[in-house]
């Protein structure tokens, strides 16, 4: 008979014979009952535990991590989850999840949202600032008409901080459109997927105003007030359209209301885009005035001097507007303009006759000349003076009274602009371009038309101590000055400086530096101003000859300071010679101030090839460094002459040459004595 296994056999209980106690021993699975299980939403998460919203009933229920058999990890905040319910503490009743499983997203479903959209009004907004955070997560409340509810008439329904589409404040009478969602749990009903209506900012009469997106920052930016001073702090959230992506310059619409974390501060909510061109900071007139340009603009802009108490600021800003003077009710009035607000291809000039709109200003009243048109321009003055630079393309003309420079184009000039040279006389008018006054319409005059000053014929001496604008652009000044000196270069007691331009100079090429010597005389004007005449600069000419020639400079060979090559433009050739590689040339070197570099200047070519080339300044300095009378220095001692080869007297090789006819062998040469022959 077969032996039955312990398995087979009913458990028995056996007392425990140490201390008399009952327990069951063998026990066996016979069968399992079935387990309800549970869904819901992981809605918070600790260090090793966490709680599940219930899908049956509005509770939460707790969980320990080791109750999923997985990784952790792979749960997180919102996951929708299965599991089942046991008693950890028989003597609380405390339940906890058990057993987890993790479902696809949107398994469990709390409540059911209606299809139909209602319309309703805000009684009661959600509060913001530091009172938004409180216990009742459904603080706002909506009302609405439910004319086919059993109980008739308006109802209210509560809703939440997540129930709004955008996140832009709501205000008690709003007109809202929403739907109703009802809990499967306690079939408790809210309001979801609110949106503000546009009518509401017509029907509640809401105070809306307008200006442009100044600055963006992250999460928040200022606006630009039409109506206010100050610039106006909003938050991103407060856009109506959430979708939509603002940008500096953009124009709005916006409410203004104190803001709840300060009382002493606004703060811009319900912001709505505007297409470009809706906000305007002045109001125009459409009446056009008459008038004429007493003081001309000179700049695009004002900037923003408020508050500022320095003079000169100030004085600056005034500057900056031009002034229209223009007749109204038989009176005399002045409105000032911005360059801006005028033509850019015909800018308004001083005595120009003008036609423009009056704009005002809505925060301040401030009244200002706009969409200005030139009417009427009086014959331009015609003015005279002399060519006292000429670059590349352009240069400057210095003005009949020598006082300052002003720029031309060399398309302004009606002529061969390369027959023009430095000093001569022409007539020009002038215009203002981009806050900048240069010459138009140039002719050349002849020689002699402006008349020129009275010169006292007694030769002075000085020196420079301020050069022209063209040798140091940095000085605000065009004009020289000439300190007079005594003949021998020191100082004169008095310190007279006498002023001087490009007409003062003999020689119009020559770049006076600062510290030249000079040699002038003294010019004076008929309103009896004097300047001097007739400058010339006392420096040491020195020789070499030119290396090569690259279009229109080139280089001289002549080593000074680090150097071996000398650079010079060919501007600065006396008489337009033409200059070839290897011509001897005569010049000044001079240093630009600017750039510490050197040049030549006033070049002028030397005719023949007797050209004595100056020794190098290195080889100089190092002949001065000789000492020949010191007795401890290295000596040269002649320990024997040269001698020939004949071990004679003589010195070298003496050839005695014989002349011969072309296909003859050449006759002996006698080599100190030797004979030679042809092939030996």
């Amino acid at each position: 008979m077969q032996q039955k296994s312990w398995r087979d056999k009913p458990a028995k209980v056996v007392p425990d014979p140490r201390n008399g106690n009952v327990r069951a021993r063998k026990v066996q699975l016979i069968s399992s009952v079935p387990v309800e299980r549970y869904m819901g939403v992981v809605c918070s998460m600790k260090e090793s535990f966490g709680f599940i919203e219930r899908a049956d009933v509005v509770k939460e229920i707790f969980f320990h991590y080791s109750e999923y058999p997985g990784d952790i990890r792979e749960i997180e905040l919102g996951d929708d989850v299965e599991f089942s319910i046991a008693t950890r503490n028989v003597r609380n009743g405390k339940e906890v999840a058990t057993h987890i499983k993790k479902l696809i997203e949107g398994t469990v479903v709390f409540e059911d949202v209606s299809n139909e959209r209602i319309r309703g009004k805000v009684i009661k907004p959600l509060p913001r600032g530091p009172q938004r955070r409180q216990s009742d997560p459904l603080s706002g409340r909506l009302s609405y008409e439910a004319p086919g509810d059993d109980d008739g008439g308006t109802k209210e329904i509560p809703f939440g901080d997540r129930d709004q589409r955008s996140e832009c404040s709501l205000q008690v009478a709003d007109i809202v459109e929403f739907n109703i969602a009802t809990d499967r749990r306690d079939k408790l009903q809210r309001a979801t997927n609110i949106d503000l209506l546009p009518e509401t900012f017509r029907t509640t009469g809401e105070k809306r105003e307008m200006g442009l997106v100044a600055a963006m920052k992250e999460g928040f930016g200022f606006i630009k007030c039409v109506d206010r001073d100050a610039r106006m702090f909003f938050h991103f959230s407060e856009l109506l359209d959430p979708m939509r992506e603002l940008h500096i310059g953009d124009e709005v619409e916006f409410t203004v209301v104190p803001d709840p974390s300060s009382a002493q501060r606004n703060h811009a909510i319900r912001i709505k885009p505007l297409p470009k061109g809706s906000v305007s900071f002045h109001k125009v007139s459409s009446e056009r005035l008459l008038g004429v340009v007493d003081k001309e603009a000179v700049s695009a802009g004002m900037p923003n001097m408020k508050g500022s108490k320095s003079p000169k600021k100030q004085q600056d800003r005034d500057m900056e507007l031009g002034t229209i003077v223009y007749d109204i009710c038989g009176e005399k009035e002045n409105i000032t303009y911005h360059l801006r607000d005028t033509d850019p291809r015909s800018t308004p000039q001083q005595g120009d006759q003008v036609e423009f709109s009056v704009s005002e200003q809505k925060k301040t009243g401030t009244r200002l000349a706009v969409n200005i048109k030139v009417l009427n321009r009086p014959s331009a003055q015609r003015l005279q003076g002399f060519i006292a630079t000429l670059k590349d393309n352009f240069g400057f003309i210095e003005t009949a009274n020598h006082e300052k420079e002003i720029f031309f184009h060399f398309s302004e000039f009606d002529g061969d602009i390369t027959m023009l040279d430095l000093g001569d006389e022409v007539e020009y008018s002038t215009v203002r371009k981009n806050n900048k006054v240069s010459a138009e319409r140039i002719f050349r005059l002849s020689p002699g038309t402006i008349v020129a000053e009275e010169t006292d014929p007694t030769v002075l001496h000085g020196k420079v101590v301020r050069p022209l604008r063209s040798i140091d652009p940095q000085q605000p000044e065009y004009q020289g000055l000439i300190q007079l000196t005594h003949e021998d270069g020191s100082e004169n007691g008095e310190a007279k400086t006498f002023p001087y331009g490009i007409t003062s100079l003999s020689d119009k090429r020559e770049f006076l530096q600062k510290g030249d010597v000079v040699n002038f005389q003294v010019a004076t004007s008929a309103g009896g101003e004097e300047r001097a005449a007739r400058v010339q600069a006392i420096r040491k000419r020195v020789r070499g000859s030119v290396d090569t020639i690259k279009g229109q400079f080139g280089f001289i060979n002549y080593e000074v300071g680090d150097n071996k090559k000398l650079f010079f433009h060919l501007s600065e050739v006396h008489d337009g010679s033409d200059l070839s590689p290897g011509d001897k040339v005569e010049f000044v070197v001079v240093c630009n101030q600017k750039s510490g570099k050197y040049s030549a200047c006033s070049v002028k070519k030397v005719a023949g090839s007797d050209v004595v080339t100056a020794r190098p300044e290195r080889l100089l300095h190092r002949l001065k460094s000789v000492n020949v009378e010191n007795d401890n220095g290295p000596r040269l001692i002649v320990l024997r002459q040269p001698k020939g080869p004949d071990s004679g007297n003589s010195k070298g090789f003496i050839f005695q040459r014989s002349s011969h006819k072309p296909g003859e062998p050449p006759s002996d040469i006698t080599m100190n004595g030797h004979s030679t022959t042809n092939g030996n």
